[in-house]
């Protein structure tokens, strides 16, 4: 038997070790899963190219836990490790820069993964055990090797019977972690982190009927040959939804279509990306990518090496080359995670291009349930907002889809205004629209339906871009006022029977939140109108996602359009009855805010009470 210290330069690293990665102490079997495949499949390379006779076979990993004597076990079948070897990788850890540390992290340590700074995984074991034992035997032909370290930098090495090759770690569970001396918990963690390793997972053993007879077998907790993993040649749909399934066994509704990622150059990734059916609540549909190192569960969180507007997917993204240290939870800064962002963001442009000129019809089927995403990825992301106008779709009010340019050349005819520019008119909610989409249609005009919560934002985006064109909603201003003409309409009212009928209309009304203004309209369209300045209303709406808190405060404006050739203005201005005459106001009034949906209350109760009695 032999004794030592490990390599360190400070006595208490152990102790270390475990207090500043407390916070992240689960990750500890993830790690010593990952450094048992990685033996495990040095191993199979070495067979593969003939670097030794030993047989591979069909190795697992297995994890056991020992409730009785406190203990965890976790075996592998793989390369093994030869006393020297234990000397070399276990003992000689690169340590020196733990006096660095202890200056440099003393305050930020649980969120900097700092096993990550000093190299092996193999010690983030200490975060939950107080003693570890490796027990090891070598595919060469070497004894096998016994060491045991309590937690502190003594470790003993002594010679160990174990006959067959492969290494197994025993964790002496910590009186402060008997959480993972649960099968439960451990069944959680290996569903969490290596769900899909590439070596079998076994954790105990199960039943399974074979014809008449029940058999027990091992319990393989993982799928060490995930869809992403394949090639797309040789998947199916149908194995896309059910690798869907189980990426997220809780989600009962297909996704809409999936794209598969593979590259090999200028840096590795692999991966499947789905487009679910998602709401129009963007707080709610984030992290649910599950990022993958080598098929080992590294987070949830992508943000920085997946778009932030494609965050509302779903899927798998698995690379060897984005930077992680060994605690394989923090990014570190660097150029491929740039070049993977950019790389994912032309792939999915490129699927949804082809997914349009494919199958235009079914695209537009899909269009409500990915549009969230897709108008949110013109807001933020440069290269994809070139790449847009070939699939992103403005659908109308009577379910027809254009892109942007066929929706350009559709409004030029007839929604030019008389400075030149084209004039898209669109609703937010056709229901409470109504009459506004109405007016609009009398006149031939195409009305869009744009109702995600950031249309604000991308209006304005596309004005700015598009100088020619400007966005109106219906109920901004009367018909005629958002698209004006050279022809003007004639009031047949006089200048003083208009300024009569105003004053009072403002005397009678006697509420600031209307600016009242008189015009000469259609004789058919409505006499009074009530609209929201297209201005005002999408600056507050834009506040409301972020933009300019300046609007934040400001009261909701109303303009009140009296239309002077109606007949309700010839007869409130030519009644005689002044009680008739402000009763008569008010309905007009009351039925304008009925068409906004601004009628609520105590005002809506009145109102319906008026008109019962008017029909007695």
């Amino acid at each position: 038997m032999t004794s030592g210290k490990i390599n360190v330069t400070v006595e208490n690293i152990f102790p270390l070790i475990k207090k500043f990665l407390y916070s992240d102490h689960e990750i500890f079997l993830r790690e010593l899963i990952s450094n048992a495949t990685d033996a495990t499949l040095k191993l199979k390379h070495l067979t593969t190219i003939g670097e030794t006779a030993v047989e591979y076979g069909n190795p697992k990993i297995e994890v056991k836990v020992d409730k009785e004597n406190k203990t965890l076990h976790i075996i592998d079948q793989g390369l093994g490790m030869t006393g020297e070897e234990v000397e070399k990788y276990i003992n000689q850890v690169a340590f020196s820069g733990a006096e660095e540390f202890l200056d440099k992290y003393k305050d930020s340590a649980k969120d900097s993964g700092i096993i990550g700074h000093f190299g092996l995984g193999f010690y983030s074991a200490f975060m939950v055990a107080s003693k570890v034992e490796i027990i090891t035997k070598s595919y060469k032909d070497e004894p096998a090797v016994h060491w045991t370290c309590d937690g502190s930098p003594e470790f003993t090495l002594e010679p160990s019977n174990k006959t067959d090759r492969g290494t197994e770690i025993i964790l002496h569970i910590a009186d402060d972690s008997t959480e993972f001396l649960e099968d439960h918990k451990i069944q959680e963690l290996l569903i969490k982190y290596n769900k899909f390793m590439p070596v079998p997972i076994k954790f105990g053993t199960k039943t399974e009927k074979e014809g008449d007879n029940e058999v027990v077998v091992d319990n393989i907790i993982n799928n060490p040959k995930p869809a992403w993993t394949k090639k797309p040649s040789d998947l199916s749909d149908e194995d896309y939804k059910n690798f869907y399934r189980e990426l997220y066994p809780m989600q009962f509704d297909d996704p809409l279509f999936h794209i598969h990622l593979n590259v090999d150059h200028p840096f590795n990734l692999t991966g499947i990306l789905y487009f679910p059916k998602l709401s129009g609540d963007l707080s709610i549909q984030k992290d649910k990518i599950q990022l993958y190192q080598n098929q080992v569960f590294v987070t949830d969180n992508v943000e920085g090496i997946v778009p932030e507007f494609l965050t509302m997917l779903k899927g798998v993204i698995d690379s060897p080359d984005i930077p992680l240290n060994v605690s394989r939870s923090y990014l570190q800064a660097d150029g491929n995670v740039k070049k993977i962002s950019n790389y994912i963001t032309r792939k999915v442009a490129d699927k949804l291009k082809s997914l349009f000129n494919e199958d235009r019809a079914a695209f537009e089927q899909k269009w409500n349930d990915i549009k969230i995403v897709l108008e949110y990825g013109m807001l933020s992301e440069d290269k994809f907002y070139e790449k847009a106008k070939d699939f992103v779709l403005y659908p109308t009010v009577d379910n027809a889809f254009y892109t942007w340019e066929e929706l350009k050349e559709k409004a030029k005819i007839n929604q030019t205004n008389k400075d030149g520019k084209i004039v898209l008119l669109y609703a937010s909610n056709k229901d409470a629209q109504h009459s506004y989409i109405a007016n609009a249609k009398a006149k031939g005009y195409e009305v869009l339906l744009l109702d995600s919560p950031i249309v604000s934002h991308l209006i304005q985006k596309l004005e700015m871009d598009n100088q020619e064109v400007t966005f109106s909603r219906v109920d901004a201003d009367s018909i005629d006022n958002l698209i004006k003409k050279d022809d003007e309409v004639l009031s047949k009212l006089s200048e003083t029977e208009t300024t009569q009928l105003k004053e009072f209309i403002e005397t009678t009304i006697a509420n600031k939140s209307y600016n009242i203004q008189t015009e000469a309209l259609d004789s058919t369209a409505e006499p009074f109108m009530i609209t929201q300045p297209e201005f005002m209303r999408r600056m507050k709406e834009m506040q409301a996602m972020g933009g300019n808190a300046m609007f934040g405060s400001f009261p909701d404006s109303y303009n009140l359009i009296v239309n002077t050739n109606s007949e309700i203005a010839s007869k409130i201005l030519n009644e005689s009855n002044q009680e008739t005459k402000s009763n008569l106001v008010k309905q007009a009034l009351d039925l304008a805010k009925l068409a906004q949906g601004l009628l609520k209350g105590e005002e809506l109760t009145a109102f319906v009470k008026r008109n019962f009695e008017n029909i007695k």
